[in-house]
């Protein structure tokens, strides 16, 4: 049970530190000037592009577990490294397909680019943080179809290698 309380607690605190690093990225704290070449061209690196990036990281809280216990620590790295994984997926669906961001009432990371809310929307993943923090704007959003209208196959038809956007630059 421990490990699995140890994974669910991962997945949490991922999405935390996700949200943090994106607002400090808009500050210009970290990666300023990368994050803001990202806003300039409004594109992903690929799904595997963006789980390389979140891997990053990996050594700051994935082994917080291991302050618990080996079982805690090992369930702990685990559920980093499987929402380092969606986050990179979601990151890439959120700039290709956002109607197909299905687990959120709105593609929020879409919208932060679509509408240029610098001040809003810093989550990529999940919104809940952003809610927390009073930093969350709802927006209209009416994709054509709903997510579930599409086939599964649809899922995967994003890039998962680096895509550099439309004009190939």
């Amino acid at each position: 049970m421990v490990p699995v309380l140890a994974f669910l607690a991962a997945l949490a605190i991922g999405s935390f530190f996700e949200y943090v690093v994106h607002r400090l990225m808009h500050l210009r704290w970290v990666l300023g000037q990368r994050h803001l070449q990202h806003h300039i061209r409004g594109w992903g690196q690929g799904v595997l592009g963006e789980f390389r990036d979140y891997l990053y990281g990996l050594p700051v809280v994935g082994w917080f577990g291991f302050l618990h216990s080996v079982p805690a620590g090992i369930g702990f790295a685990a559920g980093t490294f499987v929402y380092a994984f969606f986050a990179g997926y979601s990151h890439q669906l959120n700039h290709e397909r956002p109607e197909l961001v299905f687990w959120l009432p709105r593609p929020v990371h879409h919208l932060h680019h679509e509408r240029r809310l610098w001040k809003h929307n810093f989550g990529i993943s999940v919104d809940i943080w952003d809610r927390v923090f009073g930093t969350y704007l709802a927006v209209e959003w009416k994709p054509e179809r709903r997510p579930f209208e599409y086939a599964l196959r649809e899922f995967g038809q994003i890039w998962w290698r680096k895509y550099n956007g439309p004009s190939g630059g």
